[in-house]
């Protein structure tokens, strides 16, 4: 399925999705930095596990919001979510006031209102795109988030710590734009379902039994287990590799251009937005011909090689090679869990199942600021080893799951690919 073929609600996200994920990508990495410099390893760990365990809540009911009320409302009040979310970021910011504590606030509701948008999201592309087709334009997607992380990560390793106000107002300033073209030009596409007048309480209390059911679903507890420790390993590029890279790695001159840490490590993110860019669709073509089971495991087990070379490293070039095993390690999956969650989610509750799948992130988020308390405690390379077994977990996780498939005589590896 080409670009040009794509309905116009899928045009309007991928060109607005890809500016907000540029400048969201010029701080997201570089925030487990500020917060330690600020207030220390253990300090910045815990806050960042509280502003995941927030998220956790709201994921519980965004999926719900999303299949109750439709995907266009939930997008839209989002973006003007991050609207205010990066103006709070900006003021903690300014030459009026600076507060770590507030940043930490405003970047918490951001996370917040990501965890709102993104089930909303990808359930609008599974009510869109026919099932044959939805693999290759998950790919797409994801592409272009990653073509956002080559250029975010290179722009903030100088804009976030030189010119932070000015980023934090222009992210502010697309937010709105993303709002307004969102809430004028997209169409609902939500399956046509009566709406139910409920509280908050009972809303929460309505998701929390829908997820016990979905999770009573064995394949797909174990699916989302064995994501959470994956995600869990991907997720310290964001904080334990980002410090480990600032502390450890030895500077090199190439040129004449000094690289110390902080740049090799804007440089090794963008390496992976580059790759994934130009090898995702080819990735997911290429992985859809192969056991699905195998390409769990292959993949859970580069992550757990990857990491531990950035965590033994510190000549910059091994540096580059870590990311290479941990960037193919991500797309061998990429279209392919998207494609196996929306095979086995009824239509009426297939934002719930993308909520429910979207917990393996919101989880890890919350798992993966432990590494930094862990390292603060003992040593960045005691921390790296115990995210590396993780991974490891994760693949024996994956076995399991197919197993039990196997087992139960059903077909959904064959259907995931």
């Amino acid at each position: 399925m080409r670009i040009r073929e794509y309905d116009r609600n899928l045009k309007i996200r991928l060109g607005g999705e890809f500016l907000i994920n540029i400048l969201y990508w010029c701080f997201f990495p570089f925030i487990a930095i500020y917060l330690a410099d600020e207030l220390g390893k253990v300090m910045a760990g815990t806050l960042l596990i509280v502003s995941q365990a927030l998220s956790v809540v709201v994921n519980l009911m965004a999926g719900y919001f999303a299949d109750r009320y439709g995907r266009k409302l939930v997008m839209v009040l989002s973006a003007y979510g991050y609207v205010g979310g990066f103006l709070l970021f900006a003021f903690a910011n300014s030459v009026w006031y600076e507060s770590a504590v507030l940043s930490f606030i405003a970047f918490t509701m951001i996370g917040v209102f990501s965890s709102i948008y993104w089930p909303a999201s990808h359930a609008m592309i599974a009510d869109i795109v026919p099932e044959k087709d939805r693999p290759e334009v998950f790919a797409v997607f994801y592409s272009a988030v990653n073509l956002a992380v080559v250029i975010g990560p290179v722009l903030g390793s100088v804009l976030f710590f030189e010119y932070r106000f000015a980023l934090l107002v222009a992210s502010s300033i697309a937010s709105l734009l993303l709002a307004v073209v969102l809430q004028r030009y997209l169409r609902e596409t939500v399956p046509n379902k009566a709406v139910e007048a409920m509280t908050a309480s009972m809303v929460f209390l309505n998701q929390i039994k829908s997820y016990r059911l979905i999770l009573k679903d064995r394949v797909f507890l174990l699916f989302v287990l064995g994501g959470v420790c994956v995600a869990t390993v991907f997720m310290q590029l964001d904080l334990i590799i980002a410090l480990h890279m600032r502390e450890a790695a030895e500077t090199i001159s190439i040129f004449g251009l000094e690289i110390d840490g902080i740049k090799a490590y804007g440089m090794v993110m963008a390496e992976n937005g580059l790759l994934v860019v130009l090898m995702t669709v080819m990735m997911a073509r290429w992985m859809g011909r192969l056991s699905a089971k195998w390409v769990f495991v292959a993949s859970s087990l580069l992550y757990a090689i990857g990491i531990l070379i950035f965590g033994l490293a510190t000549f910059i070039p091994l540096y580059f090679f870590a990311m290479l095993l941990f960037t193919v390690g991500e797309l061998m999956v990429v279209g392919l869990q998207d494609s196996f969650i929306g095979q086995i989610a009824p239509e009426d509750q297939r934002g719930q199942y993308y909520a429910a799948a979207g917990l393996r992130y919101t989880f890890s988020r919350m798992i993966a600021p432990l590494a930094l308390t862990l390292a603060a405690f003992t040593s960045n390379a005691v921390a790296i080893g115990v995210v590396s077994f993780l991974a490891v977990l994760g693949a024996g996780i994956y076995l399991m799951m197919f197993t039990i498939m196997e087992r139960e005589g059903v077909s959904r590896e064959d259907e995931a690919v």
